[in-house]
């Protein structure tokens, strides 16, 4: 995170591993360079943050399918049991400490669990929080006719026993290395109010959540913004600002104005894009941070499609898009080119993987010997298939249309007709995603969960939301090998085993190319001169995952 060099990636960062026998052990990795730290404690709560989001809230049970703003609001309406840090190191925030094998709380297999909670925790109604509230918590996200976007690891949680107010212990089915990582992405809910529901995917809640988080709902007005205020008796430390207003603001350009001009008093999530990055710097009273993400710029594509299920096809578009100039020319040379689905930070990374070449000749040639033949109209075609598909991207991102525009050039020449179909994000994240309507998506997509480098909700075929009813693979990957391999990533008990399975899995997806990697995310965020406890975090999806920490100076 720094204003200056975007190559000046994190450094020092301790990278939660897992693993039976290895789970809650770190591995020595970067830091976050220029981080901004709580240099002072405030005396007294004061003022409001007024956080940009260019696409609108609207899924507010942490439990259900939502996307990156969504979870921007998570952090601070709920709780989770422990959260990772920007260090990448795990510390308890419901729990009293983070179950490991030094403090009794896992057993040697990996299979026994023990969690010992605060006693001192309060919904925002004043109901105390119990370890029945996690135990309702995880048997909600069990229950098959509930909407959740993955049961993974938390389907192998059986003998949920309830040892007394504040500590809770199960045991796991077999061994599960990620689920140390998941738990930090598991927001608690209440189960006075959810488990009263008769039916917690339509109830009353999911509009008007009740948490145990620093802020407190308040209310949402559609397509504008959504308010939340501070939680007087939150546990932790802070909240030490009054209110939390994230601001719907549909253009990027617009909201970089409302930076600008001081009506947004933090731009995060897409942020500030490439080509305004030069003037933020230059922007009086305003602090830029470039900062790494754990997330990667790319091209999901639906391998049901007529066209896109022919891996040449999918070989020759890789080959036949200008990576290069898409970075260099509208992002500025700001983010570094991927070939994974993992960022360079993470432990498991496969350095080896071959890189991007844009070579429009090698593309035509594999088309041609995969069977397109070019038409007189400069389209393939074979056996009466016309070689075109769509892309979507949400609307008012002018950064990803030039892209798209660019795509649209690259592929006509090699003999393909890209179409462009954008729309609002509350669409495009609905069922046109959830249900694979889409032909291809240009997405900024963090693949992990939290730290951890296991991929099965996304690339493993009992994770494809048609079929399963819940996952997210829905590009509708299938491959036998990488099953097995996900498979024995996550019974695996050394980091040294589990790093040799994800680096195979890499290997595989690079070449099956069920995504275009285009590159590793970098987002350039901005708070206002004067607020003050801003951390970039690559372990979670949003930078306001701290706002109980934020002051204005």
């Amino acid at each position: 995170m720094t204003s200056d060099s975007p190559n000046n990636r994190l450094s020092r960062r301790l990278v939660l591993v897992g693993g039976a026998a290895a789970i809650g052990t770190l591995v020595a990795g970067p830091e976050i360079p220029g981080a901004v730290a709580q240099t002072a404690t405030p005396r007294a709560r004061r003022g409001q943050a007024i956080v940009g989001y260019s696409q609108e809230p609207t899924v507010f049970n942490p439990l259900m399918p939502g996307n990156e703003v969504d979870q921007g609001i998570w952090w601070n309406l709920f709780s989770t049991l422990w959260i990772i840090d920007p260090a990448g190191k795990p510390f308890p925030v419901l729990a009293r400490e983070v179950p490991s094998l030094e403090n009794g709380g896992l057993s040697t297999d990996g299979l026994s669990w023990k969690v010992k909670l605060r006693d001192d925790v309060t919904w925002h109604d004043g109901t105390p929080f119990t370890a029945e509230d996690v135990k309702y918590t995880i048997e909600l996200i069990k229950n098959p006719n509930f909407r959740v976007p993955s049961r993974l690891g938390h389907k192998l949680v059986t003998d949920i026993v309830i040892e007394d107010a504040h500590t809770i212990s199960w045991r796991m089915s077999e061994p599960f290395a990620p689920y140390v990582s998941m738990l930090a992405w598991m927001f608690v809910v209440p189960k006075h109010i959810l488990g009263q529901a008769p039916d917690p995917n339509t109830a009353s809640f999911n509009t008007a959540p009740i948490g145990t988080g620093p802020f407190k709902w308040v209310e949402r007005v559609t397509g504008d913004h959504v308010t939340l205020t501070a939680n007087t008796g939150y546990f932790g430390s802070g909240p030490f600002l009054e209110r939390l207003v994230f601001k719907y603001i549909p253009d990027l350009n617009v909201m970089f104005t409302q930076f600008r001009t001081g009506e947004i008093d933090y731009i995060g999530l897409q942020g500030i894009t490439s080509d305004h990055y030069a003037e933020a710097k230059t922007l009086k009273d305003r602090t830029i941070y470039v900062c790494p993400r754990a997330s990667v710029e790319n091209l999901t594509l639906n391998l049901a499609h007529p066209c896109l299920k022919d891996k040449m096809v999918r070989q020759a578009l890789y080959y036949g898009m200008d990576k290069k100039s898409i970075i260099e020319a509208i992002y500025y040379g700001l983010p570094k080119s991927a070939e994974s689905y993992l960022p360079e930070e993470n432990w498991a990374f496969n350095s080896g993987l071959p890189p991007h070449e844009y070579d429009p000749d090698k593309a035509r040639k594999i088309l041609d010997e995969a069977g397109w033949q070019l038409g007189a109209d400069g389209i393939r075609t074979k056996n009466g298939l016309r070689l075109e598909f769509s892309n979507s991207t949400t609307t008012g991102n002018q950064i990803r249309e030039q892209a798209q525009q660019l795509l649209v050039q690259d592929w006509g020449k090699i003999g393909v007709s890209f179409k462009i179909n954008n729309m609002p994000a509350a669409v495009l994240w609905d069922k046109f995603w959830a249900e694979s309507k889409f032909d291809s998506l240009m997405t900024n997509t963090t693949y992990t969960i939290a730290s951890d480098p296991d991929v099965t909700h996304r690339f493993g075929s009992h994770s494809i939301p048609l079929k399963a009813g819940s996952g997210s693979n829905v590009a509708q990957f299938e491959n036998a090998t990488v099953d097995t391999l996900l498979a024995e990533g996550i019974r695996d008990t050394t980091p040294t085993a589990r790093k040799a399975a994800y680096v195979e899995v890499q290997s595989i997806i690079r070449d099956e190319l069920p995504f275009l990697p285009l590159f590793q995310g970098v987002q350039i965020e901005g708070t206002k001169t004067g607020l003050m406890g801003f951390r970039n975090n690559v372990n979670v999806n949003s930078n306001t995952w701290n706002a109980a920490e934020w002051y204005w100076a």
